[in-house]
């Protein structure tokens, strides 16, 4: 490792975190910046750069595709609509709105990446914060906590439990038993804290609620097609997976993007060039920006020297070690997002691993098929539990916290650094407090 290359990556790093924070100018041009900058001054290559980009080729494929969906979708009235349907569910009242929030957001996220759910889901929020006479950003801000937090509901709901649970070889019943019920417990922490961080809205309450009329949706051929579109390709997924063909479902959704891009052509809704200026480029380039500083810190030896400080402080105690990676994995995603932290702390963890006897080298292995301790798991779902919902402290903390940001400020509602604080840290800190707790408690104690 070359120091002045370490210096150089953190300084970098820093400063855009005193951008994030002081809010000097926006947090995409910050990290893109410093993503050239470390490129600039040698301290990782454009070919190592695009190395680390390709890691989350298929995130970024999945984030365009829902962007290209939800763009051709939104002038049909559709969002609006919906929106009404779930204000005359909750019958006016905030508390109730809350709580549906909670719950739609919750489902989707089970089956969705936590970025798609805010994705689908954000665009709903406008018209129930005006149906409710609220503001937007605190409702916008429940929905990426509660959308990071219940991505740890299944080993598919995000792609950093995904990238996780394939690691350390976690089959699917044995992540929803040991990890999935901590996600339950980290949505139930947002739950219990919603009439207290949320208190104005869940005091609120509309009485003539009933008088709302539902908005008319429009080119309804169009949106027929388009279900028509999802339906097909659904099926067809389907049926290829069963013969085992070898195709990735991000292909099956930017297929399905195309099409409808397409059948709004075809229906006179949507010119193609209309709905691709609508996509938040800002964001895809914010996470190609941050892959490239992580990159950076990886390459210089920063991340692998962190792991060695916190290996040499806990040693072989597994309790202080988990409590320390739970707690120091949060602290650090409140500034990088979870993905590409795992893919940089994943290895570095397995070799400590290693190196304490826990598992043999075979562990180190890219097709690894063994079974770990229980004690050797711990660390990994403290790791993953940490950077997760380390990630709901701040307004940069994950790749949906700059969705839903980017989008309420083009809603005319910006959401400062300081207003997503006051919503964050509460509930990332009494999170990972119940988090150490369920993982102390459930296979510990």
């Amino acid at each position: 490792m070359e120091n002045w290359q370490a210096v150089v990556s953190v300084l970098t790093l820093v400063a855009i975190v005193v951008v994030f924070t002081t809010e000097w100018f926006d947090i995409t041009i910050a990290t893109f910046l410093g993503a050239l900058f470390l490129i600039f001054t040698n301290v990782i290559s454009l070919r190592e750069a695009i190395d680390y980009i390709a890691r989350s080729d298929d995130t970024l494929a999945l984030l365009f595709g829902f962007m290209v969906l939800v763009r051709a979708w939104e002038q049909t009235g559709i969002f609006e609509y919906l929106a009404t349907k779930i204000f005359l569910f909750t019958k006016g009242e905030g508390k109730r709105l809350l709580l549906t929030i909670v719950g739609i957001t919750s489902l989707t996220s089970v089956f969705l990446p936590n970025a798609i759910a805010v994705i689908i889901l954000a665009p709903l929020m406008p018209e129930l914060a005006r149906q409710l006479t609220v503001n937007l950003a605190p409702l916008l801000i429940l929905l990426v906590l509660v959308a990071n937090s219940a991505g740890l509901l299944t080993i598919f709901a995000d792609r950093a439990t995904f990238i996780v649970a394939d690691g350390i070889n976690l089959n699917f019943t044995d992540y929803l038993w040991q990890v999935g019920l901590g996600g339950l417990f980290a949505v139930g922490t947002i739950t219990v804290m919603l009439p207290f961080l949320w208190k104005k809205i869940w005091k609120t309450r509309i009485e003539d609620f009933d008088r709302q009329r539902l908005p008319q949706i429009h080119a309804r051929n169009f949106l027929n097609s388009s279900g028509l579109i999802i339906l097909g390709i659904g099926i067809f997924f389907i049926f290829t997976q069963l013969l085992n063909y070898d195709v990735s479902p991000t292909i099956y959704v930017l297929f399905t993007a195309a099409l409808v891009v397409l059948s709004s052509h075809q229906n006179r809704m949507n010119l193609v060039n209309s709905i691709f200026q609508d996509i938040d480029w800002s964001i895809l380039i914010f996470f190609v920006s941050i892959f490239v500083v992580v990159g950076g810190l990886e390459k210089a030896g920063v991340v692998n020297g962190l792991s060695r400080i916190i290996a040499a402080i806990f040693g072989t105690n597994i309790i202080f070690g988990l409590l320390i990676l739970l707690f120091c994995s949060g602290i650090i995603s409140t500034v990088i997002p979870s993905l590409p932290l795992v893919v940089a702390m994943l290895p570095l963890l397995k070799e400590y691993i290693v190196s304490v006897g826990l598992a043999n080298s075979s562990f180190l292995s890219s097709n690894f098929q063994g079974q770990l301790s229980v004690e050797a798991l711990l660390l990994f779902y403290a790791m993953l539990f940490g950077v997760t919902l380390g990630g709901n402290g701040t307004a940069v903390g994950g790749i949906s916290n700059v969705i839903a940001v980017n989008y309420s400020e083009r809603q005319g509602n910006r959401i400062s650094f300081k207003n997503f604080l006051h919503y964050g840290i509460p509930v990332m800190l009494l999170q990972l407090v119940a988090i150490a707790l369920y993982l102390l408690v459930r296979f510990i104690i």
